[in-house]
């Protein structure tokens, strides 16, 4: 069983119209919510996890699906299994959508999955925690990016690491399935999308975040374009590469080269809170001689070649209170994107032939210290004209790292960091159309105030980063540059008081901007916006049955711009979704 609340609401002459589940799906607007609806405090069961976030669009026409994995997940014993191209709907797909259904019951602490096919990385998760009666959700992703993988027979992989035994209960149980539609990869013909009509599907379920601008207006984190993405190439890449013993090897007609990685900290020690590290001497439980900036690079023969700033990930237990995300997750929680580095302008040394050193690090991790996962794709845009493409890397600007995080004593501590990079590069290709001129310009910056009191009962941040880049692409047509400027927040704070009561206030952003523009004219553009807030509290060291956990969590989601619109928002109290508006 599910709670289900439902309210009628209307926001600036706007109707936000919220469906009960169930038998009074499509009846109309339901009933506004009555207090008396909402429990005094947790029970055994809540609404199953769903997030505000857009689904992913699908096309009009002929659809093919196959299963990819089913498995049930006690350990850490990876299913195997083999995928084999759907048959009937040919190897050209307009789109490629990925859905894991899950669901698992008892008790059970939130656990991080992926799925590998062919070796390659195309989707990285994290779990919800369950209910003693029991959750079921769904994350539907983009993955068309992909389809040179799904072309071909190939092995597959996954793998969400659990513990069963007589106290962690909960089997993760998930099927996975691939739906390919036919047609041409930049078709345009779609269903109607969350910006006209309700998702289809139902609030129960959690449609995480697609990838991809082409999937939902406003999305400010776009698929990788083509040769020339400004210049009208095509979004889906010919090749998708894996690193071989930490190298890769591309083809040598290759035009442009888009590194993506699933960089997350996690395995339950520090890394996995690691913007809370503090320096010595400060007396906290996670240290860090550079205290809490990290920073993703990857270099290509030992060159730096990009930089970024990690996503601040929470998962479904994180800031010691599952009882803030057991209806909603934290931003990316459920479907983990890849941090993207341009690396074009190195193409002319990777078309060599041979193999070129590919290394992923993360700055400020404690020498010896994991806690990191960060594995590699390559996609690959190809010259069909020309057998050979070359070129040469013609600036790299690297300046320094700034990083100070200082200690101040006190009755409460305090940690005040701020840091920085910037890295400029550009080279160009000579392609059948022309030499083409490719310039990435990153920056990034974090700055945050980190306060906690003797033991730890109270523990405190308020952060931001940001993480600017832009790439101008000069050549076959008039020059263009993308800019995005991402915002990422986190404000918050624990506090243990008397009677063992402890309560986590938070909250969450995931902010971008993304514009387009050609010749000094801005062509297109796009906002987004997801905005979690909670405030939850339970009591420690007694039987579950005993916390008296009480939490209301809410989360915006918005993304506006040159393609539409669309605006989300979902509130839950003790478990109970008690709103479920739209607007746009």
């Amino acid at each position: 069983m599910k709670r289900r609340i439902g309210m009628s609401m209307l926001a600036g002459g706007v109707a936000g119209v919220t469906l009960l589940a169930g038998t009074l799906l499509g009846a109309g607007p339901a009933p506004a919510a009555q207090l008396t609806d909402i429990p005094s405090e947790f029970g055994t069961d809540w609404h199953d996890p769903i997030t505000a976030a857009p689904p992913v669009t699908k096309p009009f026409g002929t659809s093919c699906q196959v299963t990819v994995a089913e498995a049930q997940f006690r350990d850490f014993t990876p299913f195997k299994g083999t995928y084999t191209p759907p048959d009937g709907c040919g190897d050209r797909w307009s789109k490629v959508v990925l859905r894991m259904d899950g669901k698992v019951k008892g008790r059970q602490y939130d656990r991080l999955g992926h799925l590998q096919i062919g070796g390659v990385e195309i989707f990285r998760t994290s779990t919800p925690e369950p209910s003693p009666d029991g959750i079921e959700w769904s994350v539907e992703k983009d993955v068309t990016r992909y389809s040179d993988t799904l072309r071909r027979g190939q092995d597959v992989e996954m793998l969400i690491g659990n513990v069963v035994d007589d106290t962690y209960t909960g089997v993760i149980d998930v099927k996975v399935t691939l739906t390919f539609y036919t047609g041409r990869p930049d078709a345009t013909t779609e269903r109607p999308n969350a910006t006209t009509e309700r998702p289809d599907a139902t609030p129960d379920h959690a449609d995480a975040t697609p990838d991809h601008a082409d999937a939902t207006p406003g999305h400010a984190d776009a698929t990788p374009g083509g040769p020339d993405a400004a210049n009208g190439g095509p979004a889906t890449p010919d090749r998708v590469l894996t690193l071989h013993d930490g190298t890769l090897t591309t083809p040598r007609n290759s035009e442009r080269v888009v590194a993506e990685v699933y960089a997350t900290g996690s395995g339950g020690g520090c890394e996995e809170f690691w913007y809370l590290s503090a320096p010595d001497p400060a007396p906290y439980s996670c240290k860090a001689a550079g205290g809490p900036y990290r920073e993703v690079q990857i270099k290509v023969d030992g060159q730096l070649a990009g930089i970024a700033a990690p996503f601040p990930h929470v998962w479904t237990g994180g800031w010691s209170n599952p009882f803030l995300w057991y209806v909603t997750p934290g931003p990316r929680a459920f479907d983990v994107k890849p941090i993207e580095y341009d690396l074009t302008p190195f193409a002319g040394l990777l078309n060599d032939g041979r193999p070129h050193r590919v290394d992923v690090s993360v700055v400020g991790v404690p020498e010896g210290q994991s806690g990191w996962s960060a594995p590699v794709n390559v996609l690959v845009w190809q010259d069909a004209k020309r057998a050979h493409v070359t070129g040469k890397l013609t600036t790299h600007q690297a300046g320094d790292l700034a990083n100070s995080s200082t200690y101040t004593p006190g009755s409460e501590h305090r940690v005040d960091t701020e840091g920085g990079h910037r890295l400029t590069v550009a080279g160009y290709v000579d392609t059948s159309h022309g030499r083409v001129v490719t310039t990435v310009r990153r920056s990034l910056t974090n700055g945050s105030v980190h306060r906690w009191t003797d033991g730890e009962n109270l523990d405190a941040l308020d952060a931001t980063w940001t993480d600017d880049q832009s790439v101008t692409v000069d050549g076959r047509g008039p020059a263009r540059t993308s800019r995005t400027q991402r915002t990422y927040t986190m404000d918050g704070s624990i506090t243990i008081g008397a009677g063992d009561r402890l309560r986590t206030v938070l909250t969450l952003g995931d902010r971008a901007a993304r514009v387009t523009t050609q010749d000094g004219r801005r062509i297109a553009w796009s906002r987004l916006d997801d905005t979690v807030e909670g405030d939850a509290s339970w009591t420690l060291n007694v039987p579950r049955d005993q916390r008296h956990a009480v939490g209301t969590t809410s989360e915006r989601y918005r993304s506006y711009g040159s393609s539409g619109c669309y605006d989300r928002a979902l509130t839950s109290v003790q478990g109970v979704l008690t709103e479920d508006r739209s607007r746009c």
